[in-house]
């Protein structure tokens, strides 16, 4: 199973302790390395801090409980066309992006952010790899069979509000730093915008509240995001944090694991750059 435990009622979730495989770290338990190595975090499991936020292990369960690996190979080198008469076709549409409405267009994979400088591509996440996308009937069919695990009653439960999410795609990208001190991966998870909003608002009150998590840093221009760090001893030498916002119908998460103290600049600077890609028209940042 993946990294999300499936949880009994929808309606309240509640987050478990994290399997051994990870494939879809959208809500772990927080947990300390035994033998944590300061300069070297991106040989460590990535995103092993979310779960303790109950709404994103419900999001876990109904999103992002495939364990399939669809891997995206990248076009193949253009070869130089012959000659042509034909007129010079006009420009094509973007072939992603969002619509006033909010809902977003286009592979995933070309709604993460690409990978900038100071970054190169970074660990696999679980079993997802770390530039990979699934569709709504790859997840649905993986829930199908997770979903024999559990009692009946409760399979029907999470199986009738799966279908009301109408879920399109997950994505996932993971980027290192150059300096080897950081990882960062972004989620993308495309389902009703509804729920969207309310996972989103519920995370946010949880992570508040419960004084369970230090509070973290601010995205200038994007109310609807919220950031905090995971519970860790001060002395810790690699720390945590999460960030989670609604961009319409997508949710977008994002983990960070480096040495401590982390680059909590750094770190907004790329969710900002997430969020600022997936802003409907019109909308200021």
């Amino acid at each position: 199973m993946n990294d999300d435990t499936l949880t009994a009622n929808p309606a309240a979730p509640e987050p478990e302790p994290t399997p051994a495989a990870e494939p879809v770290p959208a809500a772990e338990s927080p947990e300390q390395p035994a033998t944590a190595e300061p300069g070297s975090p991106g040989s460590r499991r990535l995103l092993r801090a979310g779960a303790a936020t109950a709404a994103a292990a419900l999001v876990g369960v109904a999103i992002g409980i495939g364990i399939i690996k669809t891997q995206y190979d990248d076009p193949a080198p253009a070869t130089a066309a012959a000659p042509s008469t034909a007129p010079t076709p006009t420009a094509t549409a973007t072939p992603y992006g969002a619509k006033s409405n909010g809902s977003h267009f286009g592979s995933l994979r070309d709604l993460l952010v690409p990978v900038p400088a100071g970054y190169r591509p970074g660990p696999d996440d679980g079993v997802y790899g770390n530039d990979t996308e699934l569709n709504g009937e790859q997840l649905s069919a993986e829930l199908d069979a997770e979903l024999q695990q559990i009692p009946k009653d409760k399979r029907d439960k999470l199986r009738s509000y799966w279908e009301g999410l109408h879920v399109k795609a997950t994505g996932v990208r993971t980027y290192l730093s150059t300096g080897d001190d950081l990882v960062i991966g972004l989620k993308l998870r495309q389902f009703n915008q509804q729920e969207v909003q309310r996972i989103n608002e519920y995370t946010a009150v949880f992570t508040g509240d419960t004084g369970l998590f230090r509070i973290g840093p601010t995205i200038p221009g994007h109310p609807e995001a919220h950031c905090y760090l995971m519970p860790t001893p001060p002395s810790a030498p690699i720390d945590y944090l999460e960030c989670s916002a609604a961009e319409g119908d997508l949710l977008v998460v994002m983990n960070a694991e480096g040495v401590a103290p982390l680059p909590k600049d750094k770190i907004v600077a790329l969710f900002t750059l997430q969020l600022d890609r997936l802003a409907r028209p019109g909308a200021s940042a």
